[in-house]
């Protein structure tokens, strides 16, 4: 068996390979899309600043803009002959000793070079006898420098400045900051689809009548889609296949015409009507079969590629609920930012805590084990971690209590309470 780490690395090195050789983002279909349909979308082309930001001299405070070769000392008395709001600039003509009134925000007048703080004027003492009809004097209550408080043009963006490269996956603050610049709309990848296969004689679709006792709803094939649902994919449910060889054949034949990534659940295991293996195995090839993790140790990497201009990769996931939904986190969702063009820094990684178990684990060494349990913080970045006494992988109601994975190496066997153990929150708390 591959190690989870070896096949992690295996599928980023494929799909690599994938991105650059044989469905080639360069050349990948591109659409725009409304700036707030556009979140967790990877950006296709890179985005250029139309304008510099601030786009004029902007006021950092509440103050006095004083007009160049004004006495900036202690006492000096300033007339002030107008004001300049947020959206409403000082439209005048300045000379030495003269200035404006300016609020946060506002633009400062091209003749000033320094902003004072009202706080450092006699502002407080003659706010209630100023008739802003009229030039007032102020004065300085203490020494100010030129080009204080003035938030230059520029600054921050210049004009032609590259904002956001292709390949960014687009989050709140990068549609705040297109918004800013006043994209209503951007370039994008297209969404790959992503097929979804469920296998067995047993599985009825969610909606329908159980006729006996042996049938069982398909679950996974909901969960993923809700597991996909943040992704850039577009999903295709293709049913409910039996088991049977060659309608197996016909379903997965007919999948990869239209899909550039296949999932099925369940039938990769070794029982005699378990066909998924031999079926990928005649259309395309298998890469990697069987994982050191448990649950989820059956698990198929591989391609479809038989009469197809590109390969149609292909994940096996096994049937058992618990399986589906480590696989998924651990290797499908991660290869899907990948193959949808996201740079490596963009590319969501699960997050890791270390937390203090409190109370006993039983494990066998030799697979990676991920346990469910309940992590709690204690205090600023410390937590700690109960698991679940029962860890059998068919018990959904637990999956659906438990808030963590707990992670134990593969060479690790019982652990103690009070051990200091790795904790992997599930990602749908945090989005």
């Amino acid at each position: 068996m591959i190690s989870m780490e070896d096949l992690q690395a295996a599928i980023a090195q494929r799909v690599s390979t994938y991105n650059n050789k044989d469905f080639v983002l360069q050349k990948r279909a591109v659409q725009t899309r409304a700036l707030l349909e556009s979140r967790n979308q990877i950006l296709a082309r890179d985005i250029t600043s139309p304008f510099a930001i601030p786009r004029q001299h902007i006021s950092a405070m509440d103050g006095y803009g004083i007009a160049q070769g004004s006495d900036l000392s202690q006492e000096t008395r300033i007339e002030i002959v107008g004001e300049s709001q947020a959206g409403r600039p000082y439209e005048g003509k300045l000379a030495a000793g003269q200035g404006v009134r300016l609020f946060t925000g506002a633009v400062v007048p091209d003749d000033c070079d320094t902003v004072i703080m009202q706080e450092n004027t006699n502002f407080a003492v003659i706010k209630g006898s100023i008739d802003k009809s009229k030039p007032y004097s102020i004065t300085l209550s203490q020494d100010a420098k030129p080009a204080q408080n003035i938030r230059q043009q520029g600054e921050e963006i210049a004009s032609g400045e590259v904002v956001l490269k292709a390949g960014k996956r687009l989050n709140p603050t990068d549609i705040s900051l297109l918004a800013n610049l006043g994209f209503a709309e951007v370039e994008v990848f297209q969404p790959l689809t992503v097929g979804l296969i469920a296998t067995g004689d047993e599985l009825v679709a969610i909606g329908n009548e159980l006729s006996h006792l042996a049938q069982i709803y398909n679950s996974n094939t909901p969960t993923l889609k809700s597991m996909l649902a943040h992704l850039p994919v577009t999903v295709q449910d293709y049913g409910i296949i039996p088991d049977n060889l060659a309608q197996t054949t016909t379903a997965i034949n007919e999948a990869m015409q239209t899909c550039d990534v296949l999932i099925s659940t369940a039938g990769v295991s070794v029982g005699d009507y378990d066909f998924l293996t031999t079926v990928i195995e005649d259309l395309g090839q298998i890469n990697h079969y069987k994982v050191a993790m448990k649950p989820g140790k059956p698990f198929v990497f591989g391609e479809l590629t038989q009469n197809l201009d590109k390969p149609v990769l292909y994940f096996g996931l096994p049937g058992n609920p618990l399986s589906t939904v480590v696989g998924a986190l651990q290797f499908v969702i991660p290869a899907l930012w990948q193959l949808s063009g996201a740079r490596l820094q963009e590319q969501p990684t699960p997050l890791m805590l270390k937390a203090c178990l409190t109370n006993n684990v039983k494990k066998s060494a030799g697979r990676k084990d991920f346990q469910r349990g309940i992590v709690t913080q204690t205090g600023v970045g410390e937590y700690e971690v109960e698991c679940f006494t029962s860890q059998q992988s068919h018990r959904i109601k637990q999956l659906s209590r438990a808030n963590c994975f707990v992670v134990l190496d593969k060479d690790s066997g019982n652990v103690a309470a009070g051990s200091t153990v790795i904790v992997q929150p599930f990602p749908w708390l945090q989005q």
